[in-house]
């Protein structure tokens, strides 16, 4: 009989020729299990969603009661759910800045497109602006918002009205004026390879929002849920957005997103005419309740507040001379090599001897590190040791 490996590459869509093709048994806290229980340390979280590590007693509990309870019962918003219900307060009153709404989508790139329309639909503007080297998700709307014509040309014509500007270019926010409806931002650029805000650029574009009466729109899609040190990014460069999108780490593991904004400002999706947008799936009760239980345990756990530290201490290890460079945003990390041929090679090594790491989109040079933020120092320096082995070896 033909190998799982097999079997997944000739009947599974792939999204690459170039696929990890690692095979997983089980998952728990910060390792992934493979056959023969061959065992990986995982320093990448699944790109920033396992940020409590992998089958969190809360999150597993929230899921089996909730699913046991009821799961489906009809497209979202017609049924009264008391997970959307409860997450909302939970979310909003802990957020406590003006932000008292939540619409709940599925993924990140949903959270993304509903925004456009909000914004457009809001403003009775046109155009939107994203800016250069960012990644917003993979639906047409979403891909709209890339800068590089590489991904992007084959996909064409793709939705119009986009303009971009070069993220920490003050000069360029002279660009966002009265014809725009929305800037959409990451505050750290992510697949860039973890490019941070300068001092007071996300407040300029905070403050030119306000003066041509655009919405500000946050990405924190992969930097939301403690991930940079702050529940959210916003909060670690003082601004606050009109609409905050979330997604990834939201869920525990399980598929789930959401914008955030004032309630009048949500509405619009309500009315003149109603149902600007729809969603079958978006608020799933056990996905919400899954969100739920995340939340609570970052929020009741001395997690985040140790992010910090951590970074510090992965940064104190990182140190070799074929590292060129380390950015990161708490445990949101792109480590650059000396030579950008390195990358994949060092990579293929990382998942022989049981790390896991990951490349960028739009760095061709560094490599991934996003752990769970549960990472014991002790694992910290057990993935960093083996980095410094394969390092020593590359040629």
């Amino acid at each position: 009989m033909a190998s799982k490996r097999r079997l997944f590459i000739d009947h599974v869509g792939q999204t690459s020729e170039i696929s990890m093709c690692i095979e997983v048994s089980h998952a728990q806290g910060v390792y992934v299990y493979g056959p023969n229980d061959k065992k990986y340390l995982d320093f990448d979280s699944g790109i920033s969603v396992s940020s409590l590590g992998h089958c969190h007693p809360a999150i597993v509990k929230a899921v089996q009661n909730q699913a046991a309870t009821y799961m489906h019962t009809m497209v979202y918003g017609e049924h009264i759910q008391a997970p959307q219900v409860d997450y909302a307060i939970l979310l909003t009153e802990t957020l406590n800045n003006g932000m008292d709404n939540v619409f709940y989508v599925n993924v990140g790139t949903e959270a993304v497109e509903a925004a456009m329309k909000l914004a457009r639909k809001y403003t009775g503007r046109y155009e939107i602006v994203a800016a250069s080297g960012a990644y917003h998700g993979s639906t047409l709307g979403a891909e709209s918002l890339r800068s590089d014509i590489a991904y992007t040309q084959h996909l064409m014509p793709a939705v119009p009205g986009v303009m971009h500007i070069d993220f920490n270019n003050f000069e360029h926010l002279e660009r966002i004026d009265c014809r725009t409806a929305c800037v959409i931002m990451e505050p750290v650029q992510a697949e860039g390879g973890v490019i941070t805000p300068v001092d007071g650029y996300l407040k300029a574009v905070e403050q030119r929002c306000k003066e041509v009466g655009a919405l500000f729109i946050l990405d924190e899609i992969q930097t939301g849920f403690g991930r940079t040190g702050f529940l959210f990014a916003h909060q670690k460069y003082k601004v606050n957005p009109d609409i905050l999108l979330i997604a990834k780490a939201m869920g525990g593991g399980m598929p789930i997103g959401a914008l955030v904004a004032r309630k009048d400002l949500m509405m619009i999706l309500a009315r003149d005419p109603m149902l600007a947008h729809i969603t079958t799936f978006g608020g799933h009760p056990v996905c919400v309740a899954a969100a739920k239980a995340t939340l609570e345990t970052l929020l009741s756990e001395d997690i985040i507040g140790q992010v910090l530290n951590k970074e510090s201490y992965l940064r104190s290890l990182l140190i070799h001379p074929k590292i060129k460079a380390i950015r990161s945003s708490g445990l949101m990390m792109a480590v650059k090599l000396q030579e950008k041929r390195w990358l994949t090679p060092f990579i293929d090594a990382c998942l022989e001897r049981g790390l896991l790491v990951d490349y960028f989109l739009f760095d061709d040079a560094s490599f991934r590190i996003a752990p769970p933020l549960i990472i014991t120092k002790e694992q910290i320096a057990e993935g960093v040791a083996t980095i410094l082995g394969i390092l020593n070896d590359l040629e």
